[in-house]
């Protein structure tokens, strides 16, 4: 198995990191921790550029804008708050709402003046850029929501989440109904991500395993285990069939075949 070559390393703080993000047209790393603070640094230089006290508990995600000078941060302080780099990282606007822990946001990459929220509460909610107040509530799960990611299929608009309550639900953004339930974990979904130019969706489990299923039919593709224990993350890399997993005991790059389903490991 070929080992991949460490290119940087840096220590941020104590406390766990959960969430790290490239802003690649500032050459930064924004990330964010369990000490409520976000920091970013030079991507070269690894110096700190700025550090934000930004929430009262742990942040569990970050959400780069993908033309405007924005951060979006969630936290267990049940808050989401968004950052304006060009003003000094003031942050600009408070999102209140939720009931629980916020575990993730995601801007709408079809309307960029839009993002989603999780929440342990079990709700999905739409958020407008300019509103401090949620434009609509999906009761989304019985259990908490874990994670969440926009996608189109046949040029609509969808939503998916991954839930304690081991489905992942894909979501049509605009009768805010669900059309299907992906159903099989065994375990807490932890992570989802459908793949840009693959027709697959991925999804990601305290089980140990990672499932692969189809964007049009939803069918199962295949179900992967890799011997690291649960899965934490996914993470794709543009114009290849290479993903990432983040595990309890590891980290592993997959070459994913859409076709079957299958794979062959490169760790």
């Amino acid at each position: 198995m070929l080992r991949q070559k460490m290119e940087k390393s840096f220590k941020v703080t104590e406390s766990p990191v959960r969430s790290a993000k490239f802003i690649v047209r500032e050459n930064w790393i924004v990330v964010g921790a369990d000490d409520g603070l976000i920091r970013i640094y030079n991507f070269d230089t690894m110096e700190i550029v700025k550090e934000i006290e930004a929430h009262t508990d742990f942040i569990r995600s970050l959400a780069i804008h993908p033309t405007l000078p924005y951060v979006l941060s969630s936290s267990d302080d049940k808050l989401i708050k968004l950052w304006d780099w060009e003003k000094a990282w003031i942050c600009s606007r408070v999102f209140e709402g939720h009931e629980h822990y916020v575990m993730q946001v995601a801007f709408n990459p079809k309307d960029l003046n839009t993002f989603a929220s999780a929440s342990l509460d079990g709700t999905l909610k739409i958020w407008n850029l300019d509103s401090g107040s949620a434009n609509f509530t999906l009761d989304a799960h019985s259990k908490g929501v874990n994670c969440i990611e926009h996608f189109m299929a046949a040029d609509k608009p969808l939503l998916i989440s991954g839930s304690d309550d081991y489905t992942a639900k894909v979501w049509d953004y605009e009768t805010k109904r669900c059309v299907q339930t992906l159903e099989g974990h065994t375990n807490n979904v932890t992570a989802i991500t459908v793949h840009p130019e693959l027709p697959i969706i991925i999804t990601c489990s305290e089980d140990r395993t990672v499932r692969v299923w189809d964007t049009t039919s939803y069918r199962l593709e295949n179900t992967l285990e890799y011997g690291l224990e649960r899965v934490w993350s996914v993470a794709y890399m543009k114009n290849s069939s290479k993903v990432v997993f983040g595990c309890d005991k590891g980290t592993i790059m997959v070459k994913i075949s859409s076709s079957q389903g299958s794979d062959s490991t490169n760790v």
